[in-house]
């Protein structure tokens, strides 16, 4: 993704500092030659050794460090600068031009991009100053990778969690790579998690779905430009801003949710683990437990991919999704043509590391002209990017 691009990677002081070790041997990994600018704050969490041996390049740190007109080379060497994790305090002094470390020089004199991905307490990061100096920041063209919602190091949970090192990779692939853009202009509708189908107001049958697919689905297609609304059932991953969510429970809930949208949609994909089955009633007290067993009467719910498939208008691209334990390429071709679906992304329980709660997954793409690709176990960000990158194609040929 990144061959051949300079990078220069900035670390502040941040708890947040070690994801960026983990940064920098993904942008090795995808062909980038990174250089690390680092605070001294920053060395405090991470030493410059761990960056040097990951980068294979001398750590900068000092104005003072070998030539003292090497922020200036630096600033004029790189494709792209991106800072993560980026303090509160470290976008404060961008934002003012303040120039009084080795970091806030490099970024003075930078005469590429500059990507900022935020990290701080969730107290911190909703402060009309550091907002502010947010804004400042955007106003000078700095492009922002807005950080998480999450358990923080303070022990809160709220906004300021640093973005995943996969989805600044995503982000910084996208713009280098000039894909941002290519869904722009079109609208997508995407489900995502599972449903839950009531017993009693404290029981409901459910699944182990976490909705990260789905989610990372989304995301991309927001990074690529795309007007998108996420439908999902009950879950908790972080919702890209750009994503308009609507939440629902029950797989009827979500049937009427996507079935009433689809209709003026570029591309639907059914990425949700959808109940087959719900408790033919559903009490409205808890049920009392009781001598002997208790016997639920189950009836089918309405099949969402089979209603989708049979309203599905000229020129939308259709996709499902298929989670199998046998016969996997079998079931995940038959379901693609009795539903109509235009791909269906196969994942097995059977692949280690892939299905239900894993923050990777190892899918094949399957679709109407009976192609098949197949793709290794990746991250779920990195999972999405493929499938979007076969998506976009067949947008261009409709």
């Amino acid at each position: 993704m990144l061959s051949g691009k300079k990078i220069i990677l900035g670390v502040t002081g941040s708890i947040a500092a070690y994801k960026a070790a983990l940064l920098v041997r993904l942008f090795v990994k995808h062909g980038a030659e990174v250089r690390v600018v680092m605070t001294d704050a920053a060395t405090h969490f991470v030493g410059e050794l761990t960056f040097s041996n990951l980068s294979q390049q001398p750590v900068f740190r000092g104005l003072w460090d070998g030539e003292w007109t090497e922020h200036v080379h630096l600033g004029a060497w790189a494709d792209l600068m991106v800072v993560a994790p980026a303090s509160a305090n470290t976008i404060a002094k961008m934002s003012q031009g303040i120039c009084d470390n080795a970091l806030t020089a490099v970024y003075l004199a930078a005469k590429c991009p500059v990507m900022v991905a935020p990290a701080m307490d969730a107290d911190m990061s909703i402060h009309p100053a550091y907002l502010r100096n947010l804004r400042l920041l955007q106003e000078d063209g700095v492009k922002i990778v807005d950080s998480g919602i999450g358990f923080l190091a303070s022990g809160l949970h709220g906004k300021g969690r640093l973005a995943e090192p996969e989805e600044i990779l995503a982000a910084v692939a996208d713009f280098l790579g000039g894909t941002e853009g290519q869904l722009s202009g079109r609208k997508v509708l995407i489900s995502a998690g599972p449903t839950r189908e009531r017993i009693d107001p404290v029981r409901f049958l459910t699944n182990p779905s976490t909705g990260t697919m789905g989610y990372a689905i989304a995301a991309e297609a927001v990074r690529l430009g795309a007007e998108v609304t996420l439908i999902s059932g009950p879950c908790n991953p972080s919702v890209d801003p750009g994503v308009a969510p609507v939440y629902v429970e029950s797989a009827a809930e979500m049937f009427e949710a996507m079935v009433e949208r689809a209709g003026d949609q570029d591309v639907v994909i059914m990425s949700a683990a959808v109940a087959d089955y719900t408790p033919k009633r559903s009490y409205d007290h808890k049920v009392k437990k009781q001598p002997g067993d208790l016997q639920l009467t189950m009836t089918r719910t309405r099949d969402i991919l089979h209603q989708l498939g049979q309203q599905k208008p000229t020129g939308q691209l259709l996709v499902g999704f298929a989670l199998e334990t046998q016969d996997a390429l079998a079931n995940a071709r038959g379901k693609l043509e009795r539903k109509n679906l235009d791909f269906i992304v196969l994942n097995t329980l059977a692949d280690a590391g892939a299905g239900f709660g894993t923050k990777t997954n190892k899918v094949t793409l399957l679709s109407r002209d009976g192609n098949e690709v197949a793709f290794p176990l990746k991250d779920k960000t990195e999972v999405a990017r493929d499938l979007w990158e076969h998506l976009t194609q067949s947008l261009k040929t409709t």
